[in-house]
């Protein structure tokens, strides 16, 4: 039951989104199941119209907030990058909203573990969970997008958001035929408390070979993760891009989040990147 009204809260706010937008792209999702190993997650897909084949975006979801919520983070750029020509899926992974009853979340699990073990435990497990299970289910879903038959596999890209996107750093480390990775406010709560994340994402991005654009709000938790690894890049002569944008509301949590809040402060910049990764 709880999964059934979280699909109708996104199908009402995708309608919500809809009324304000003369768009021909249908504001409603489909509901997608995605093999990742024994589990089935469950994710929320938007296609523009037509009949392809289209370019397509796999989002990586951050860890930490209600299901309600990341269900709503969905609604408010699913139909955005399906109004600018691109399928894009949006994939719940293990024990996060629609795939709630697919094993505990992340966030979860590093709650628990922080309160037992304290910060390096956590340390210690959030690079477990990136390097494990949730590379994993990232993983499926990107393999689900490729064997869409609407979507031109040679045009695929990966964003994610917070957790998400360092999730996506580690595929640009070795998904070689992804087109383009956008990461938005990455690993900006943890950059200062783990010396090991931050290791392991500049051994990431400096094996990368597509594109990255790193974006964050001014007023998010930390701005060294974009300038630092986009300067990580510079230094291999890799190709990128890195745009710290004003402030998004008042808190670090708001700015953490503007990529759900302020759709109009990076639309054109992003795919303004992504069209040039799809040439």
């Amino acid at each position: 039951m709880r999964i059934r009204a979280l699909l109708l809260l996104a199908g009402a706010l995708a309608d919500l989104g809809a009324a304000s937008d003369s768009s021909p792209v249908s504001r409603r999702p489909d509901t997608v199941a995605v093999r990742s190993g024994t589990l089935t997650l469950r994710g929320l897909l938007w296609r523009p119209p037509g009949r392809g084949p289209f370019p397509a975006v796999l989002f990586n979801h951050g860890s930490g907030t209600t299901p309600e919520r990341q269900t709503a983070q969905a609604a408010a750029v699913g139909p955005v990058f399906a109004a600018q020509g691109y399928v894009f899926l949006f994939l719940f992974r293990r024990g996060s909203s629609l795939s709630a009853d697919q094993g505990t979340s992340a966030a979860a699990l590093l709650d628990r573990e922080l309160a037992a073990h304290g910060q390096e435990a956590r340390n210690d497990l959030q690079l477990r969970l990136l390097e494990g299970d949730h590379l994993g289910d990232a993983l499926a879903g990107l393999e689900y997008v490729r064997a869409l038959p609407d979507v031109d596999v040679r045009r695929v890209a990966v964003a994610g958001h917070s957790f998400g996107a360092s999730l996506t750093l580690l595929m640009a480390e070795r998904e070689k035929s992804v087109r383009g990775f956008v990461a938005f406010s990455g690993s900006t709560a943890s950059w200062e408390l783990s010396p090991k994340l931050r290791a392991r994402l500049l051994a990431a991005v400096g094996r990368s070979t597509a594109p990255i654009f790193f974006i964050q709000a001014a007023n998010d938790h930390s701005i060294a993760p974009a300038k630092v690894l986009s300067a990580e890049m510079a230094r291999f002569g890799k190709s990128h891009r890195v745009v710290i944008y004003p402030p998004a509301g008042r808190t670090a949590d708001e700015g953490h989040d503007f990529v759900f809040s302020s759709v109009n402060a990076w639309e054109a910049d992003v795919f303004a990147f992504l069209d040039q990764c799809m040439r």
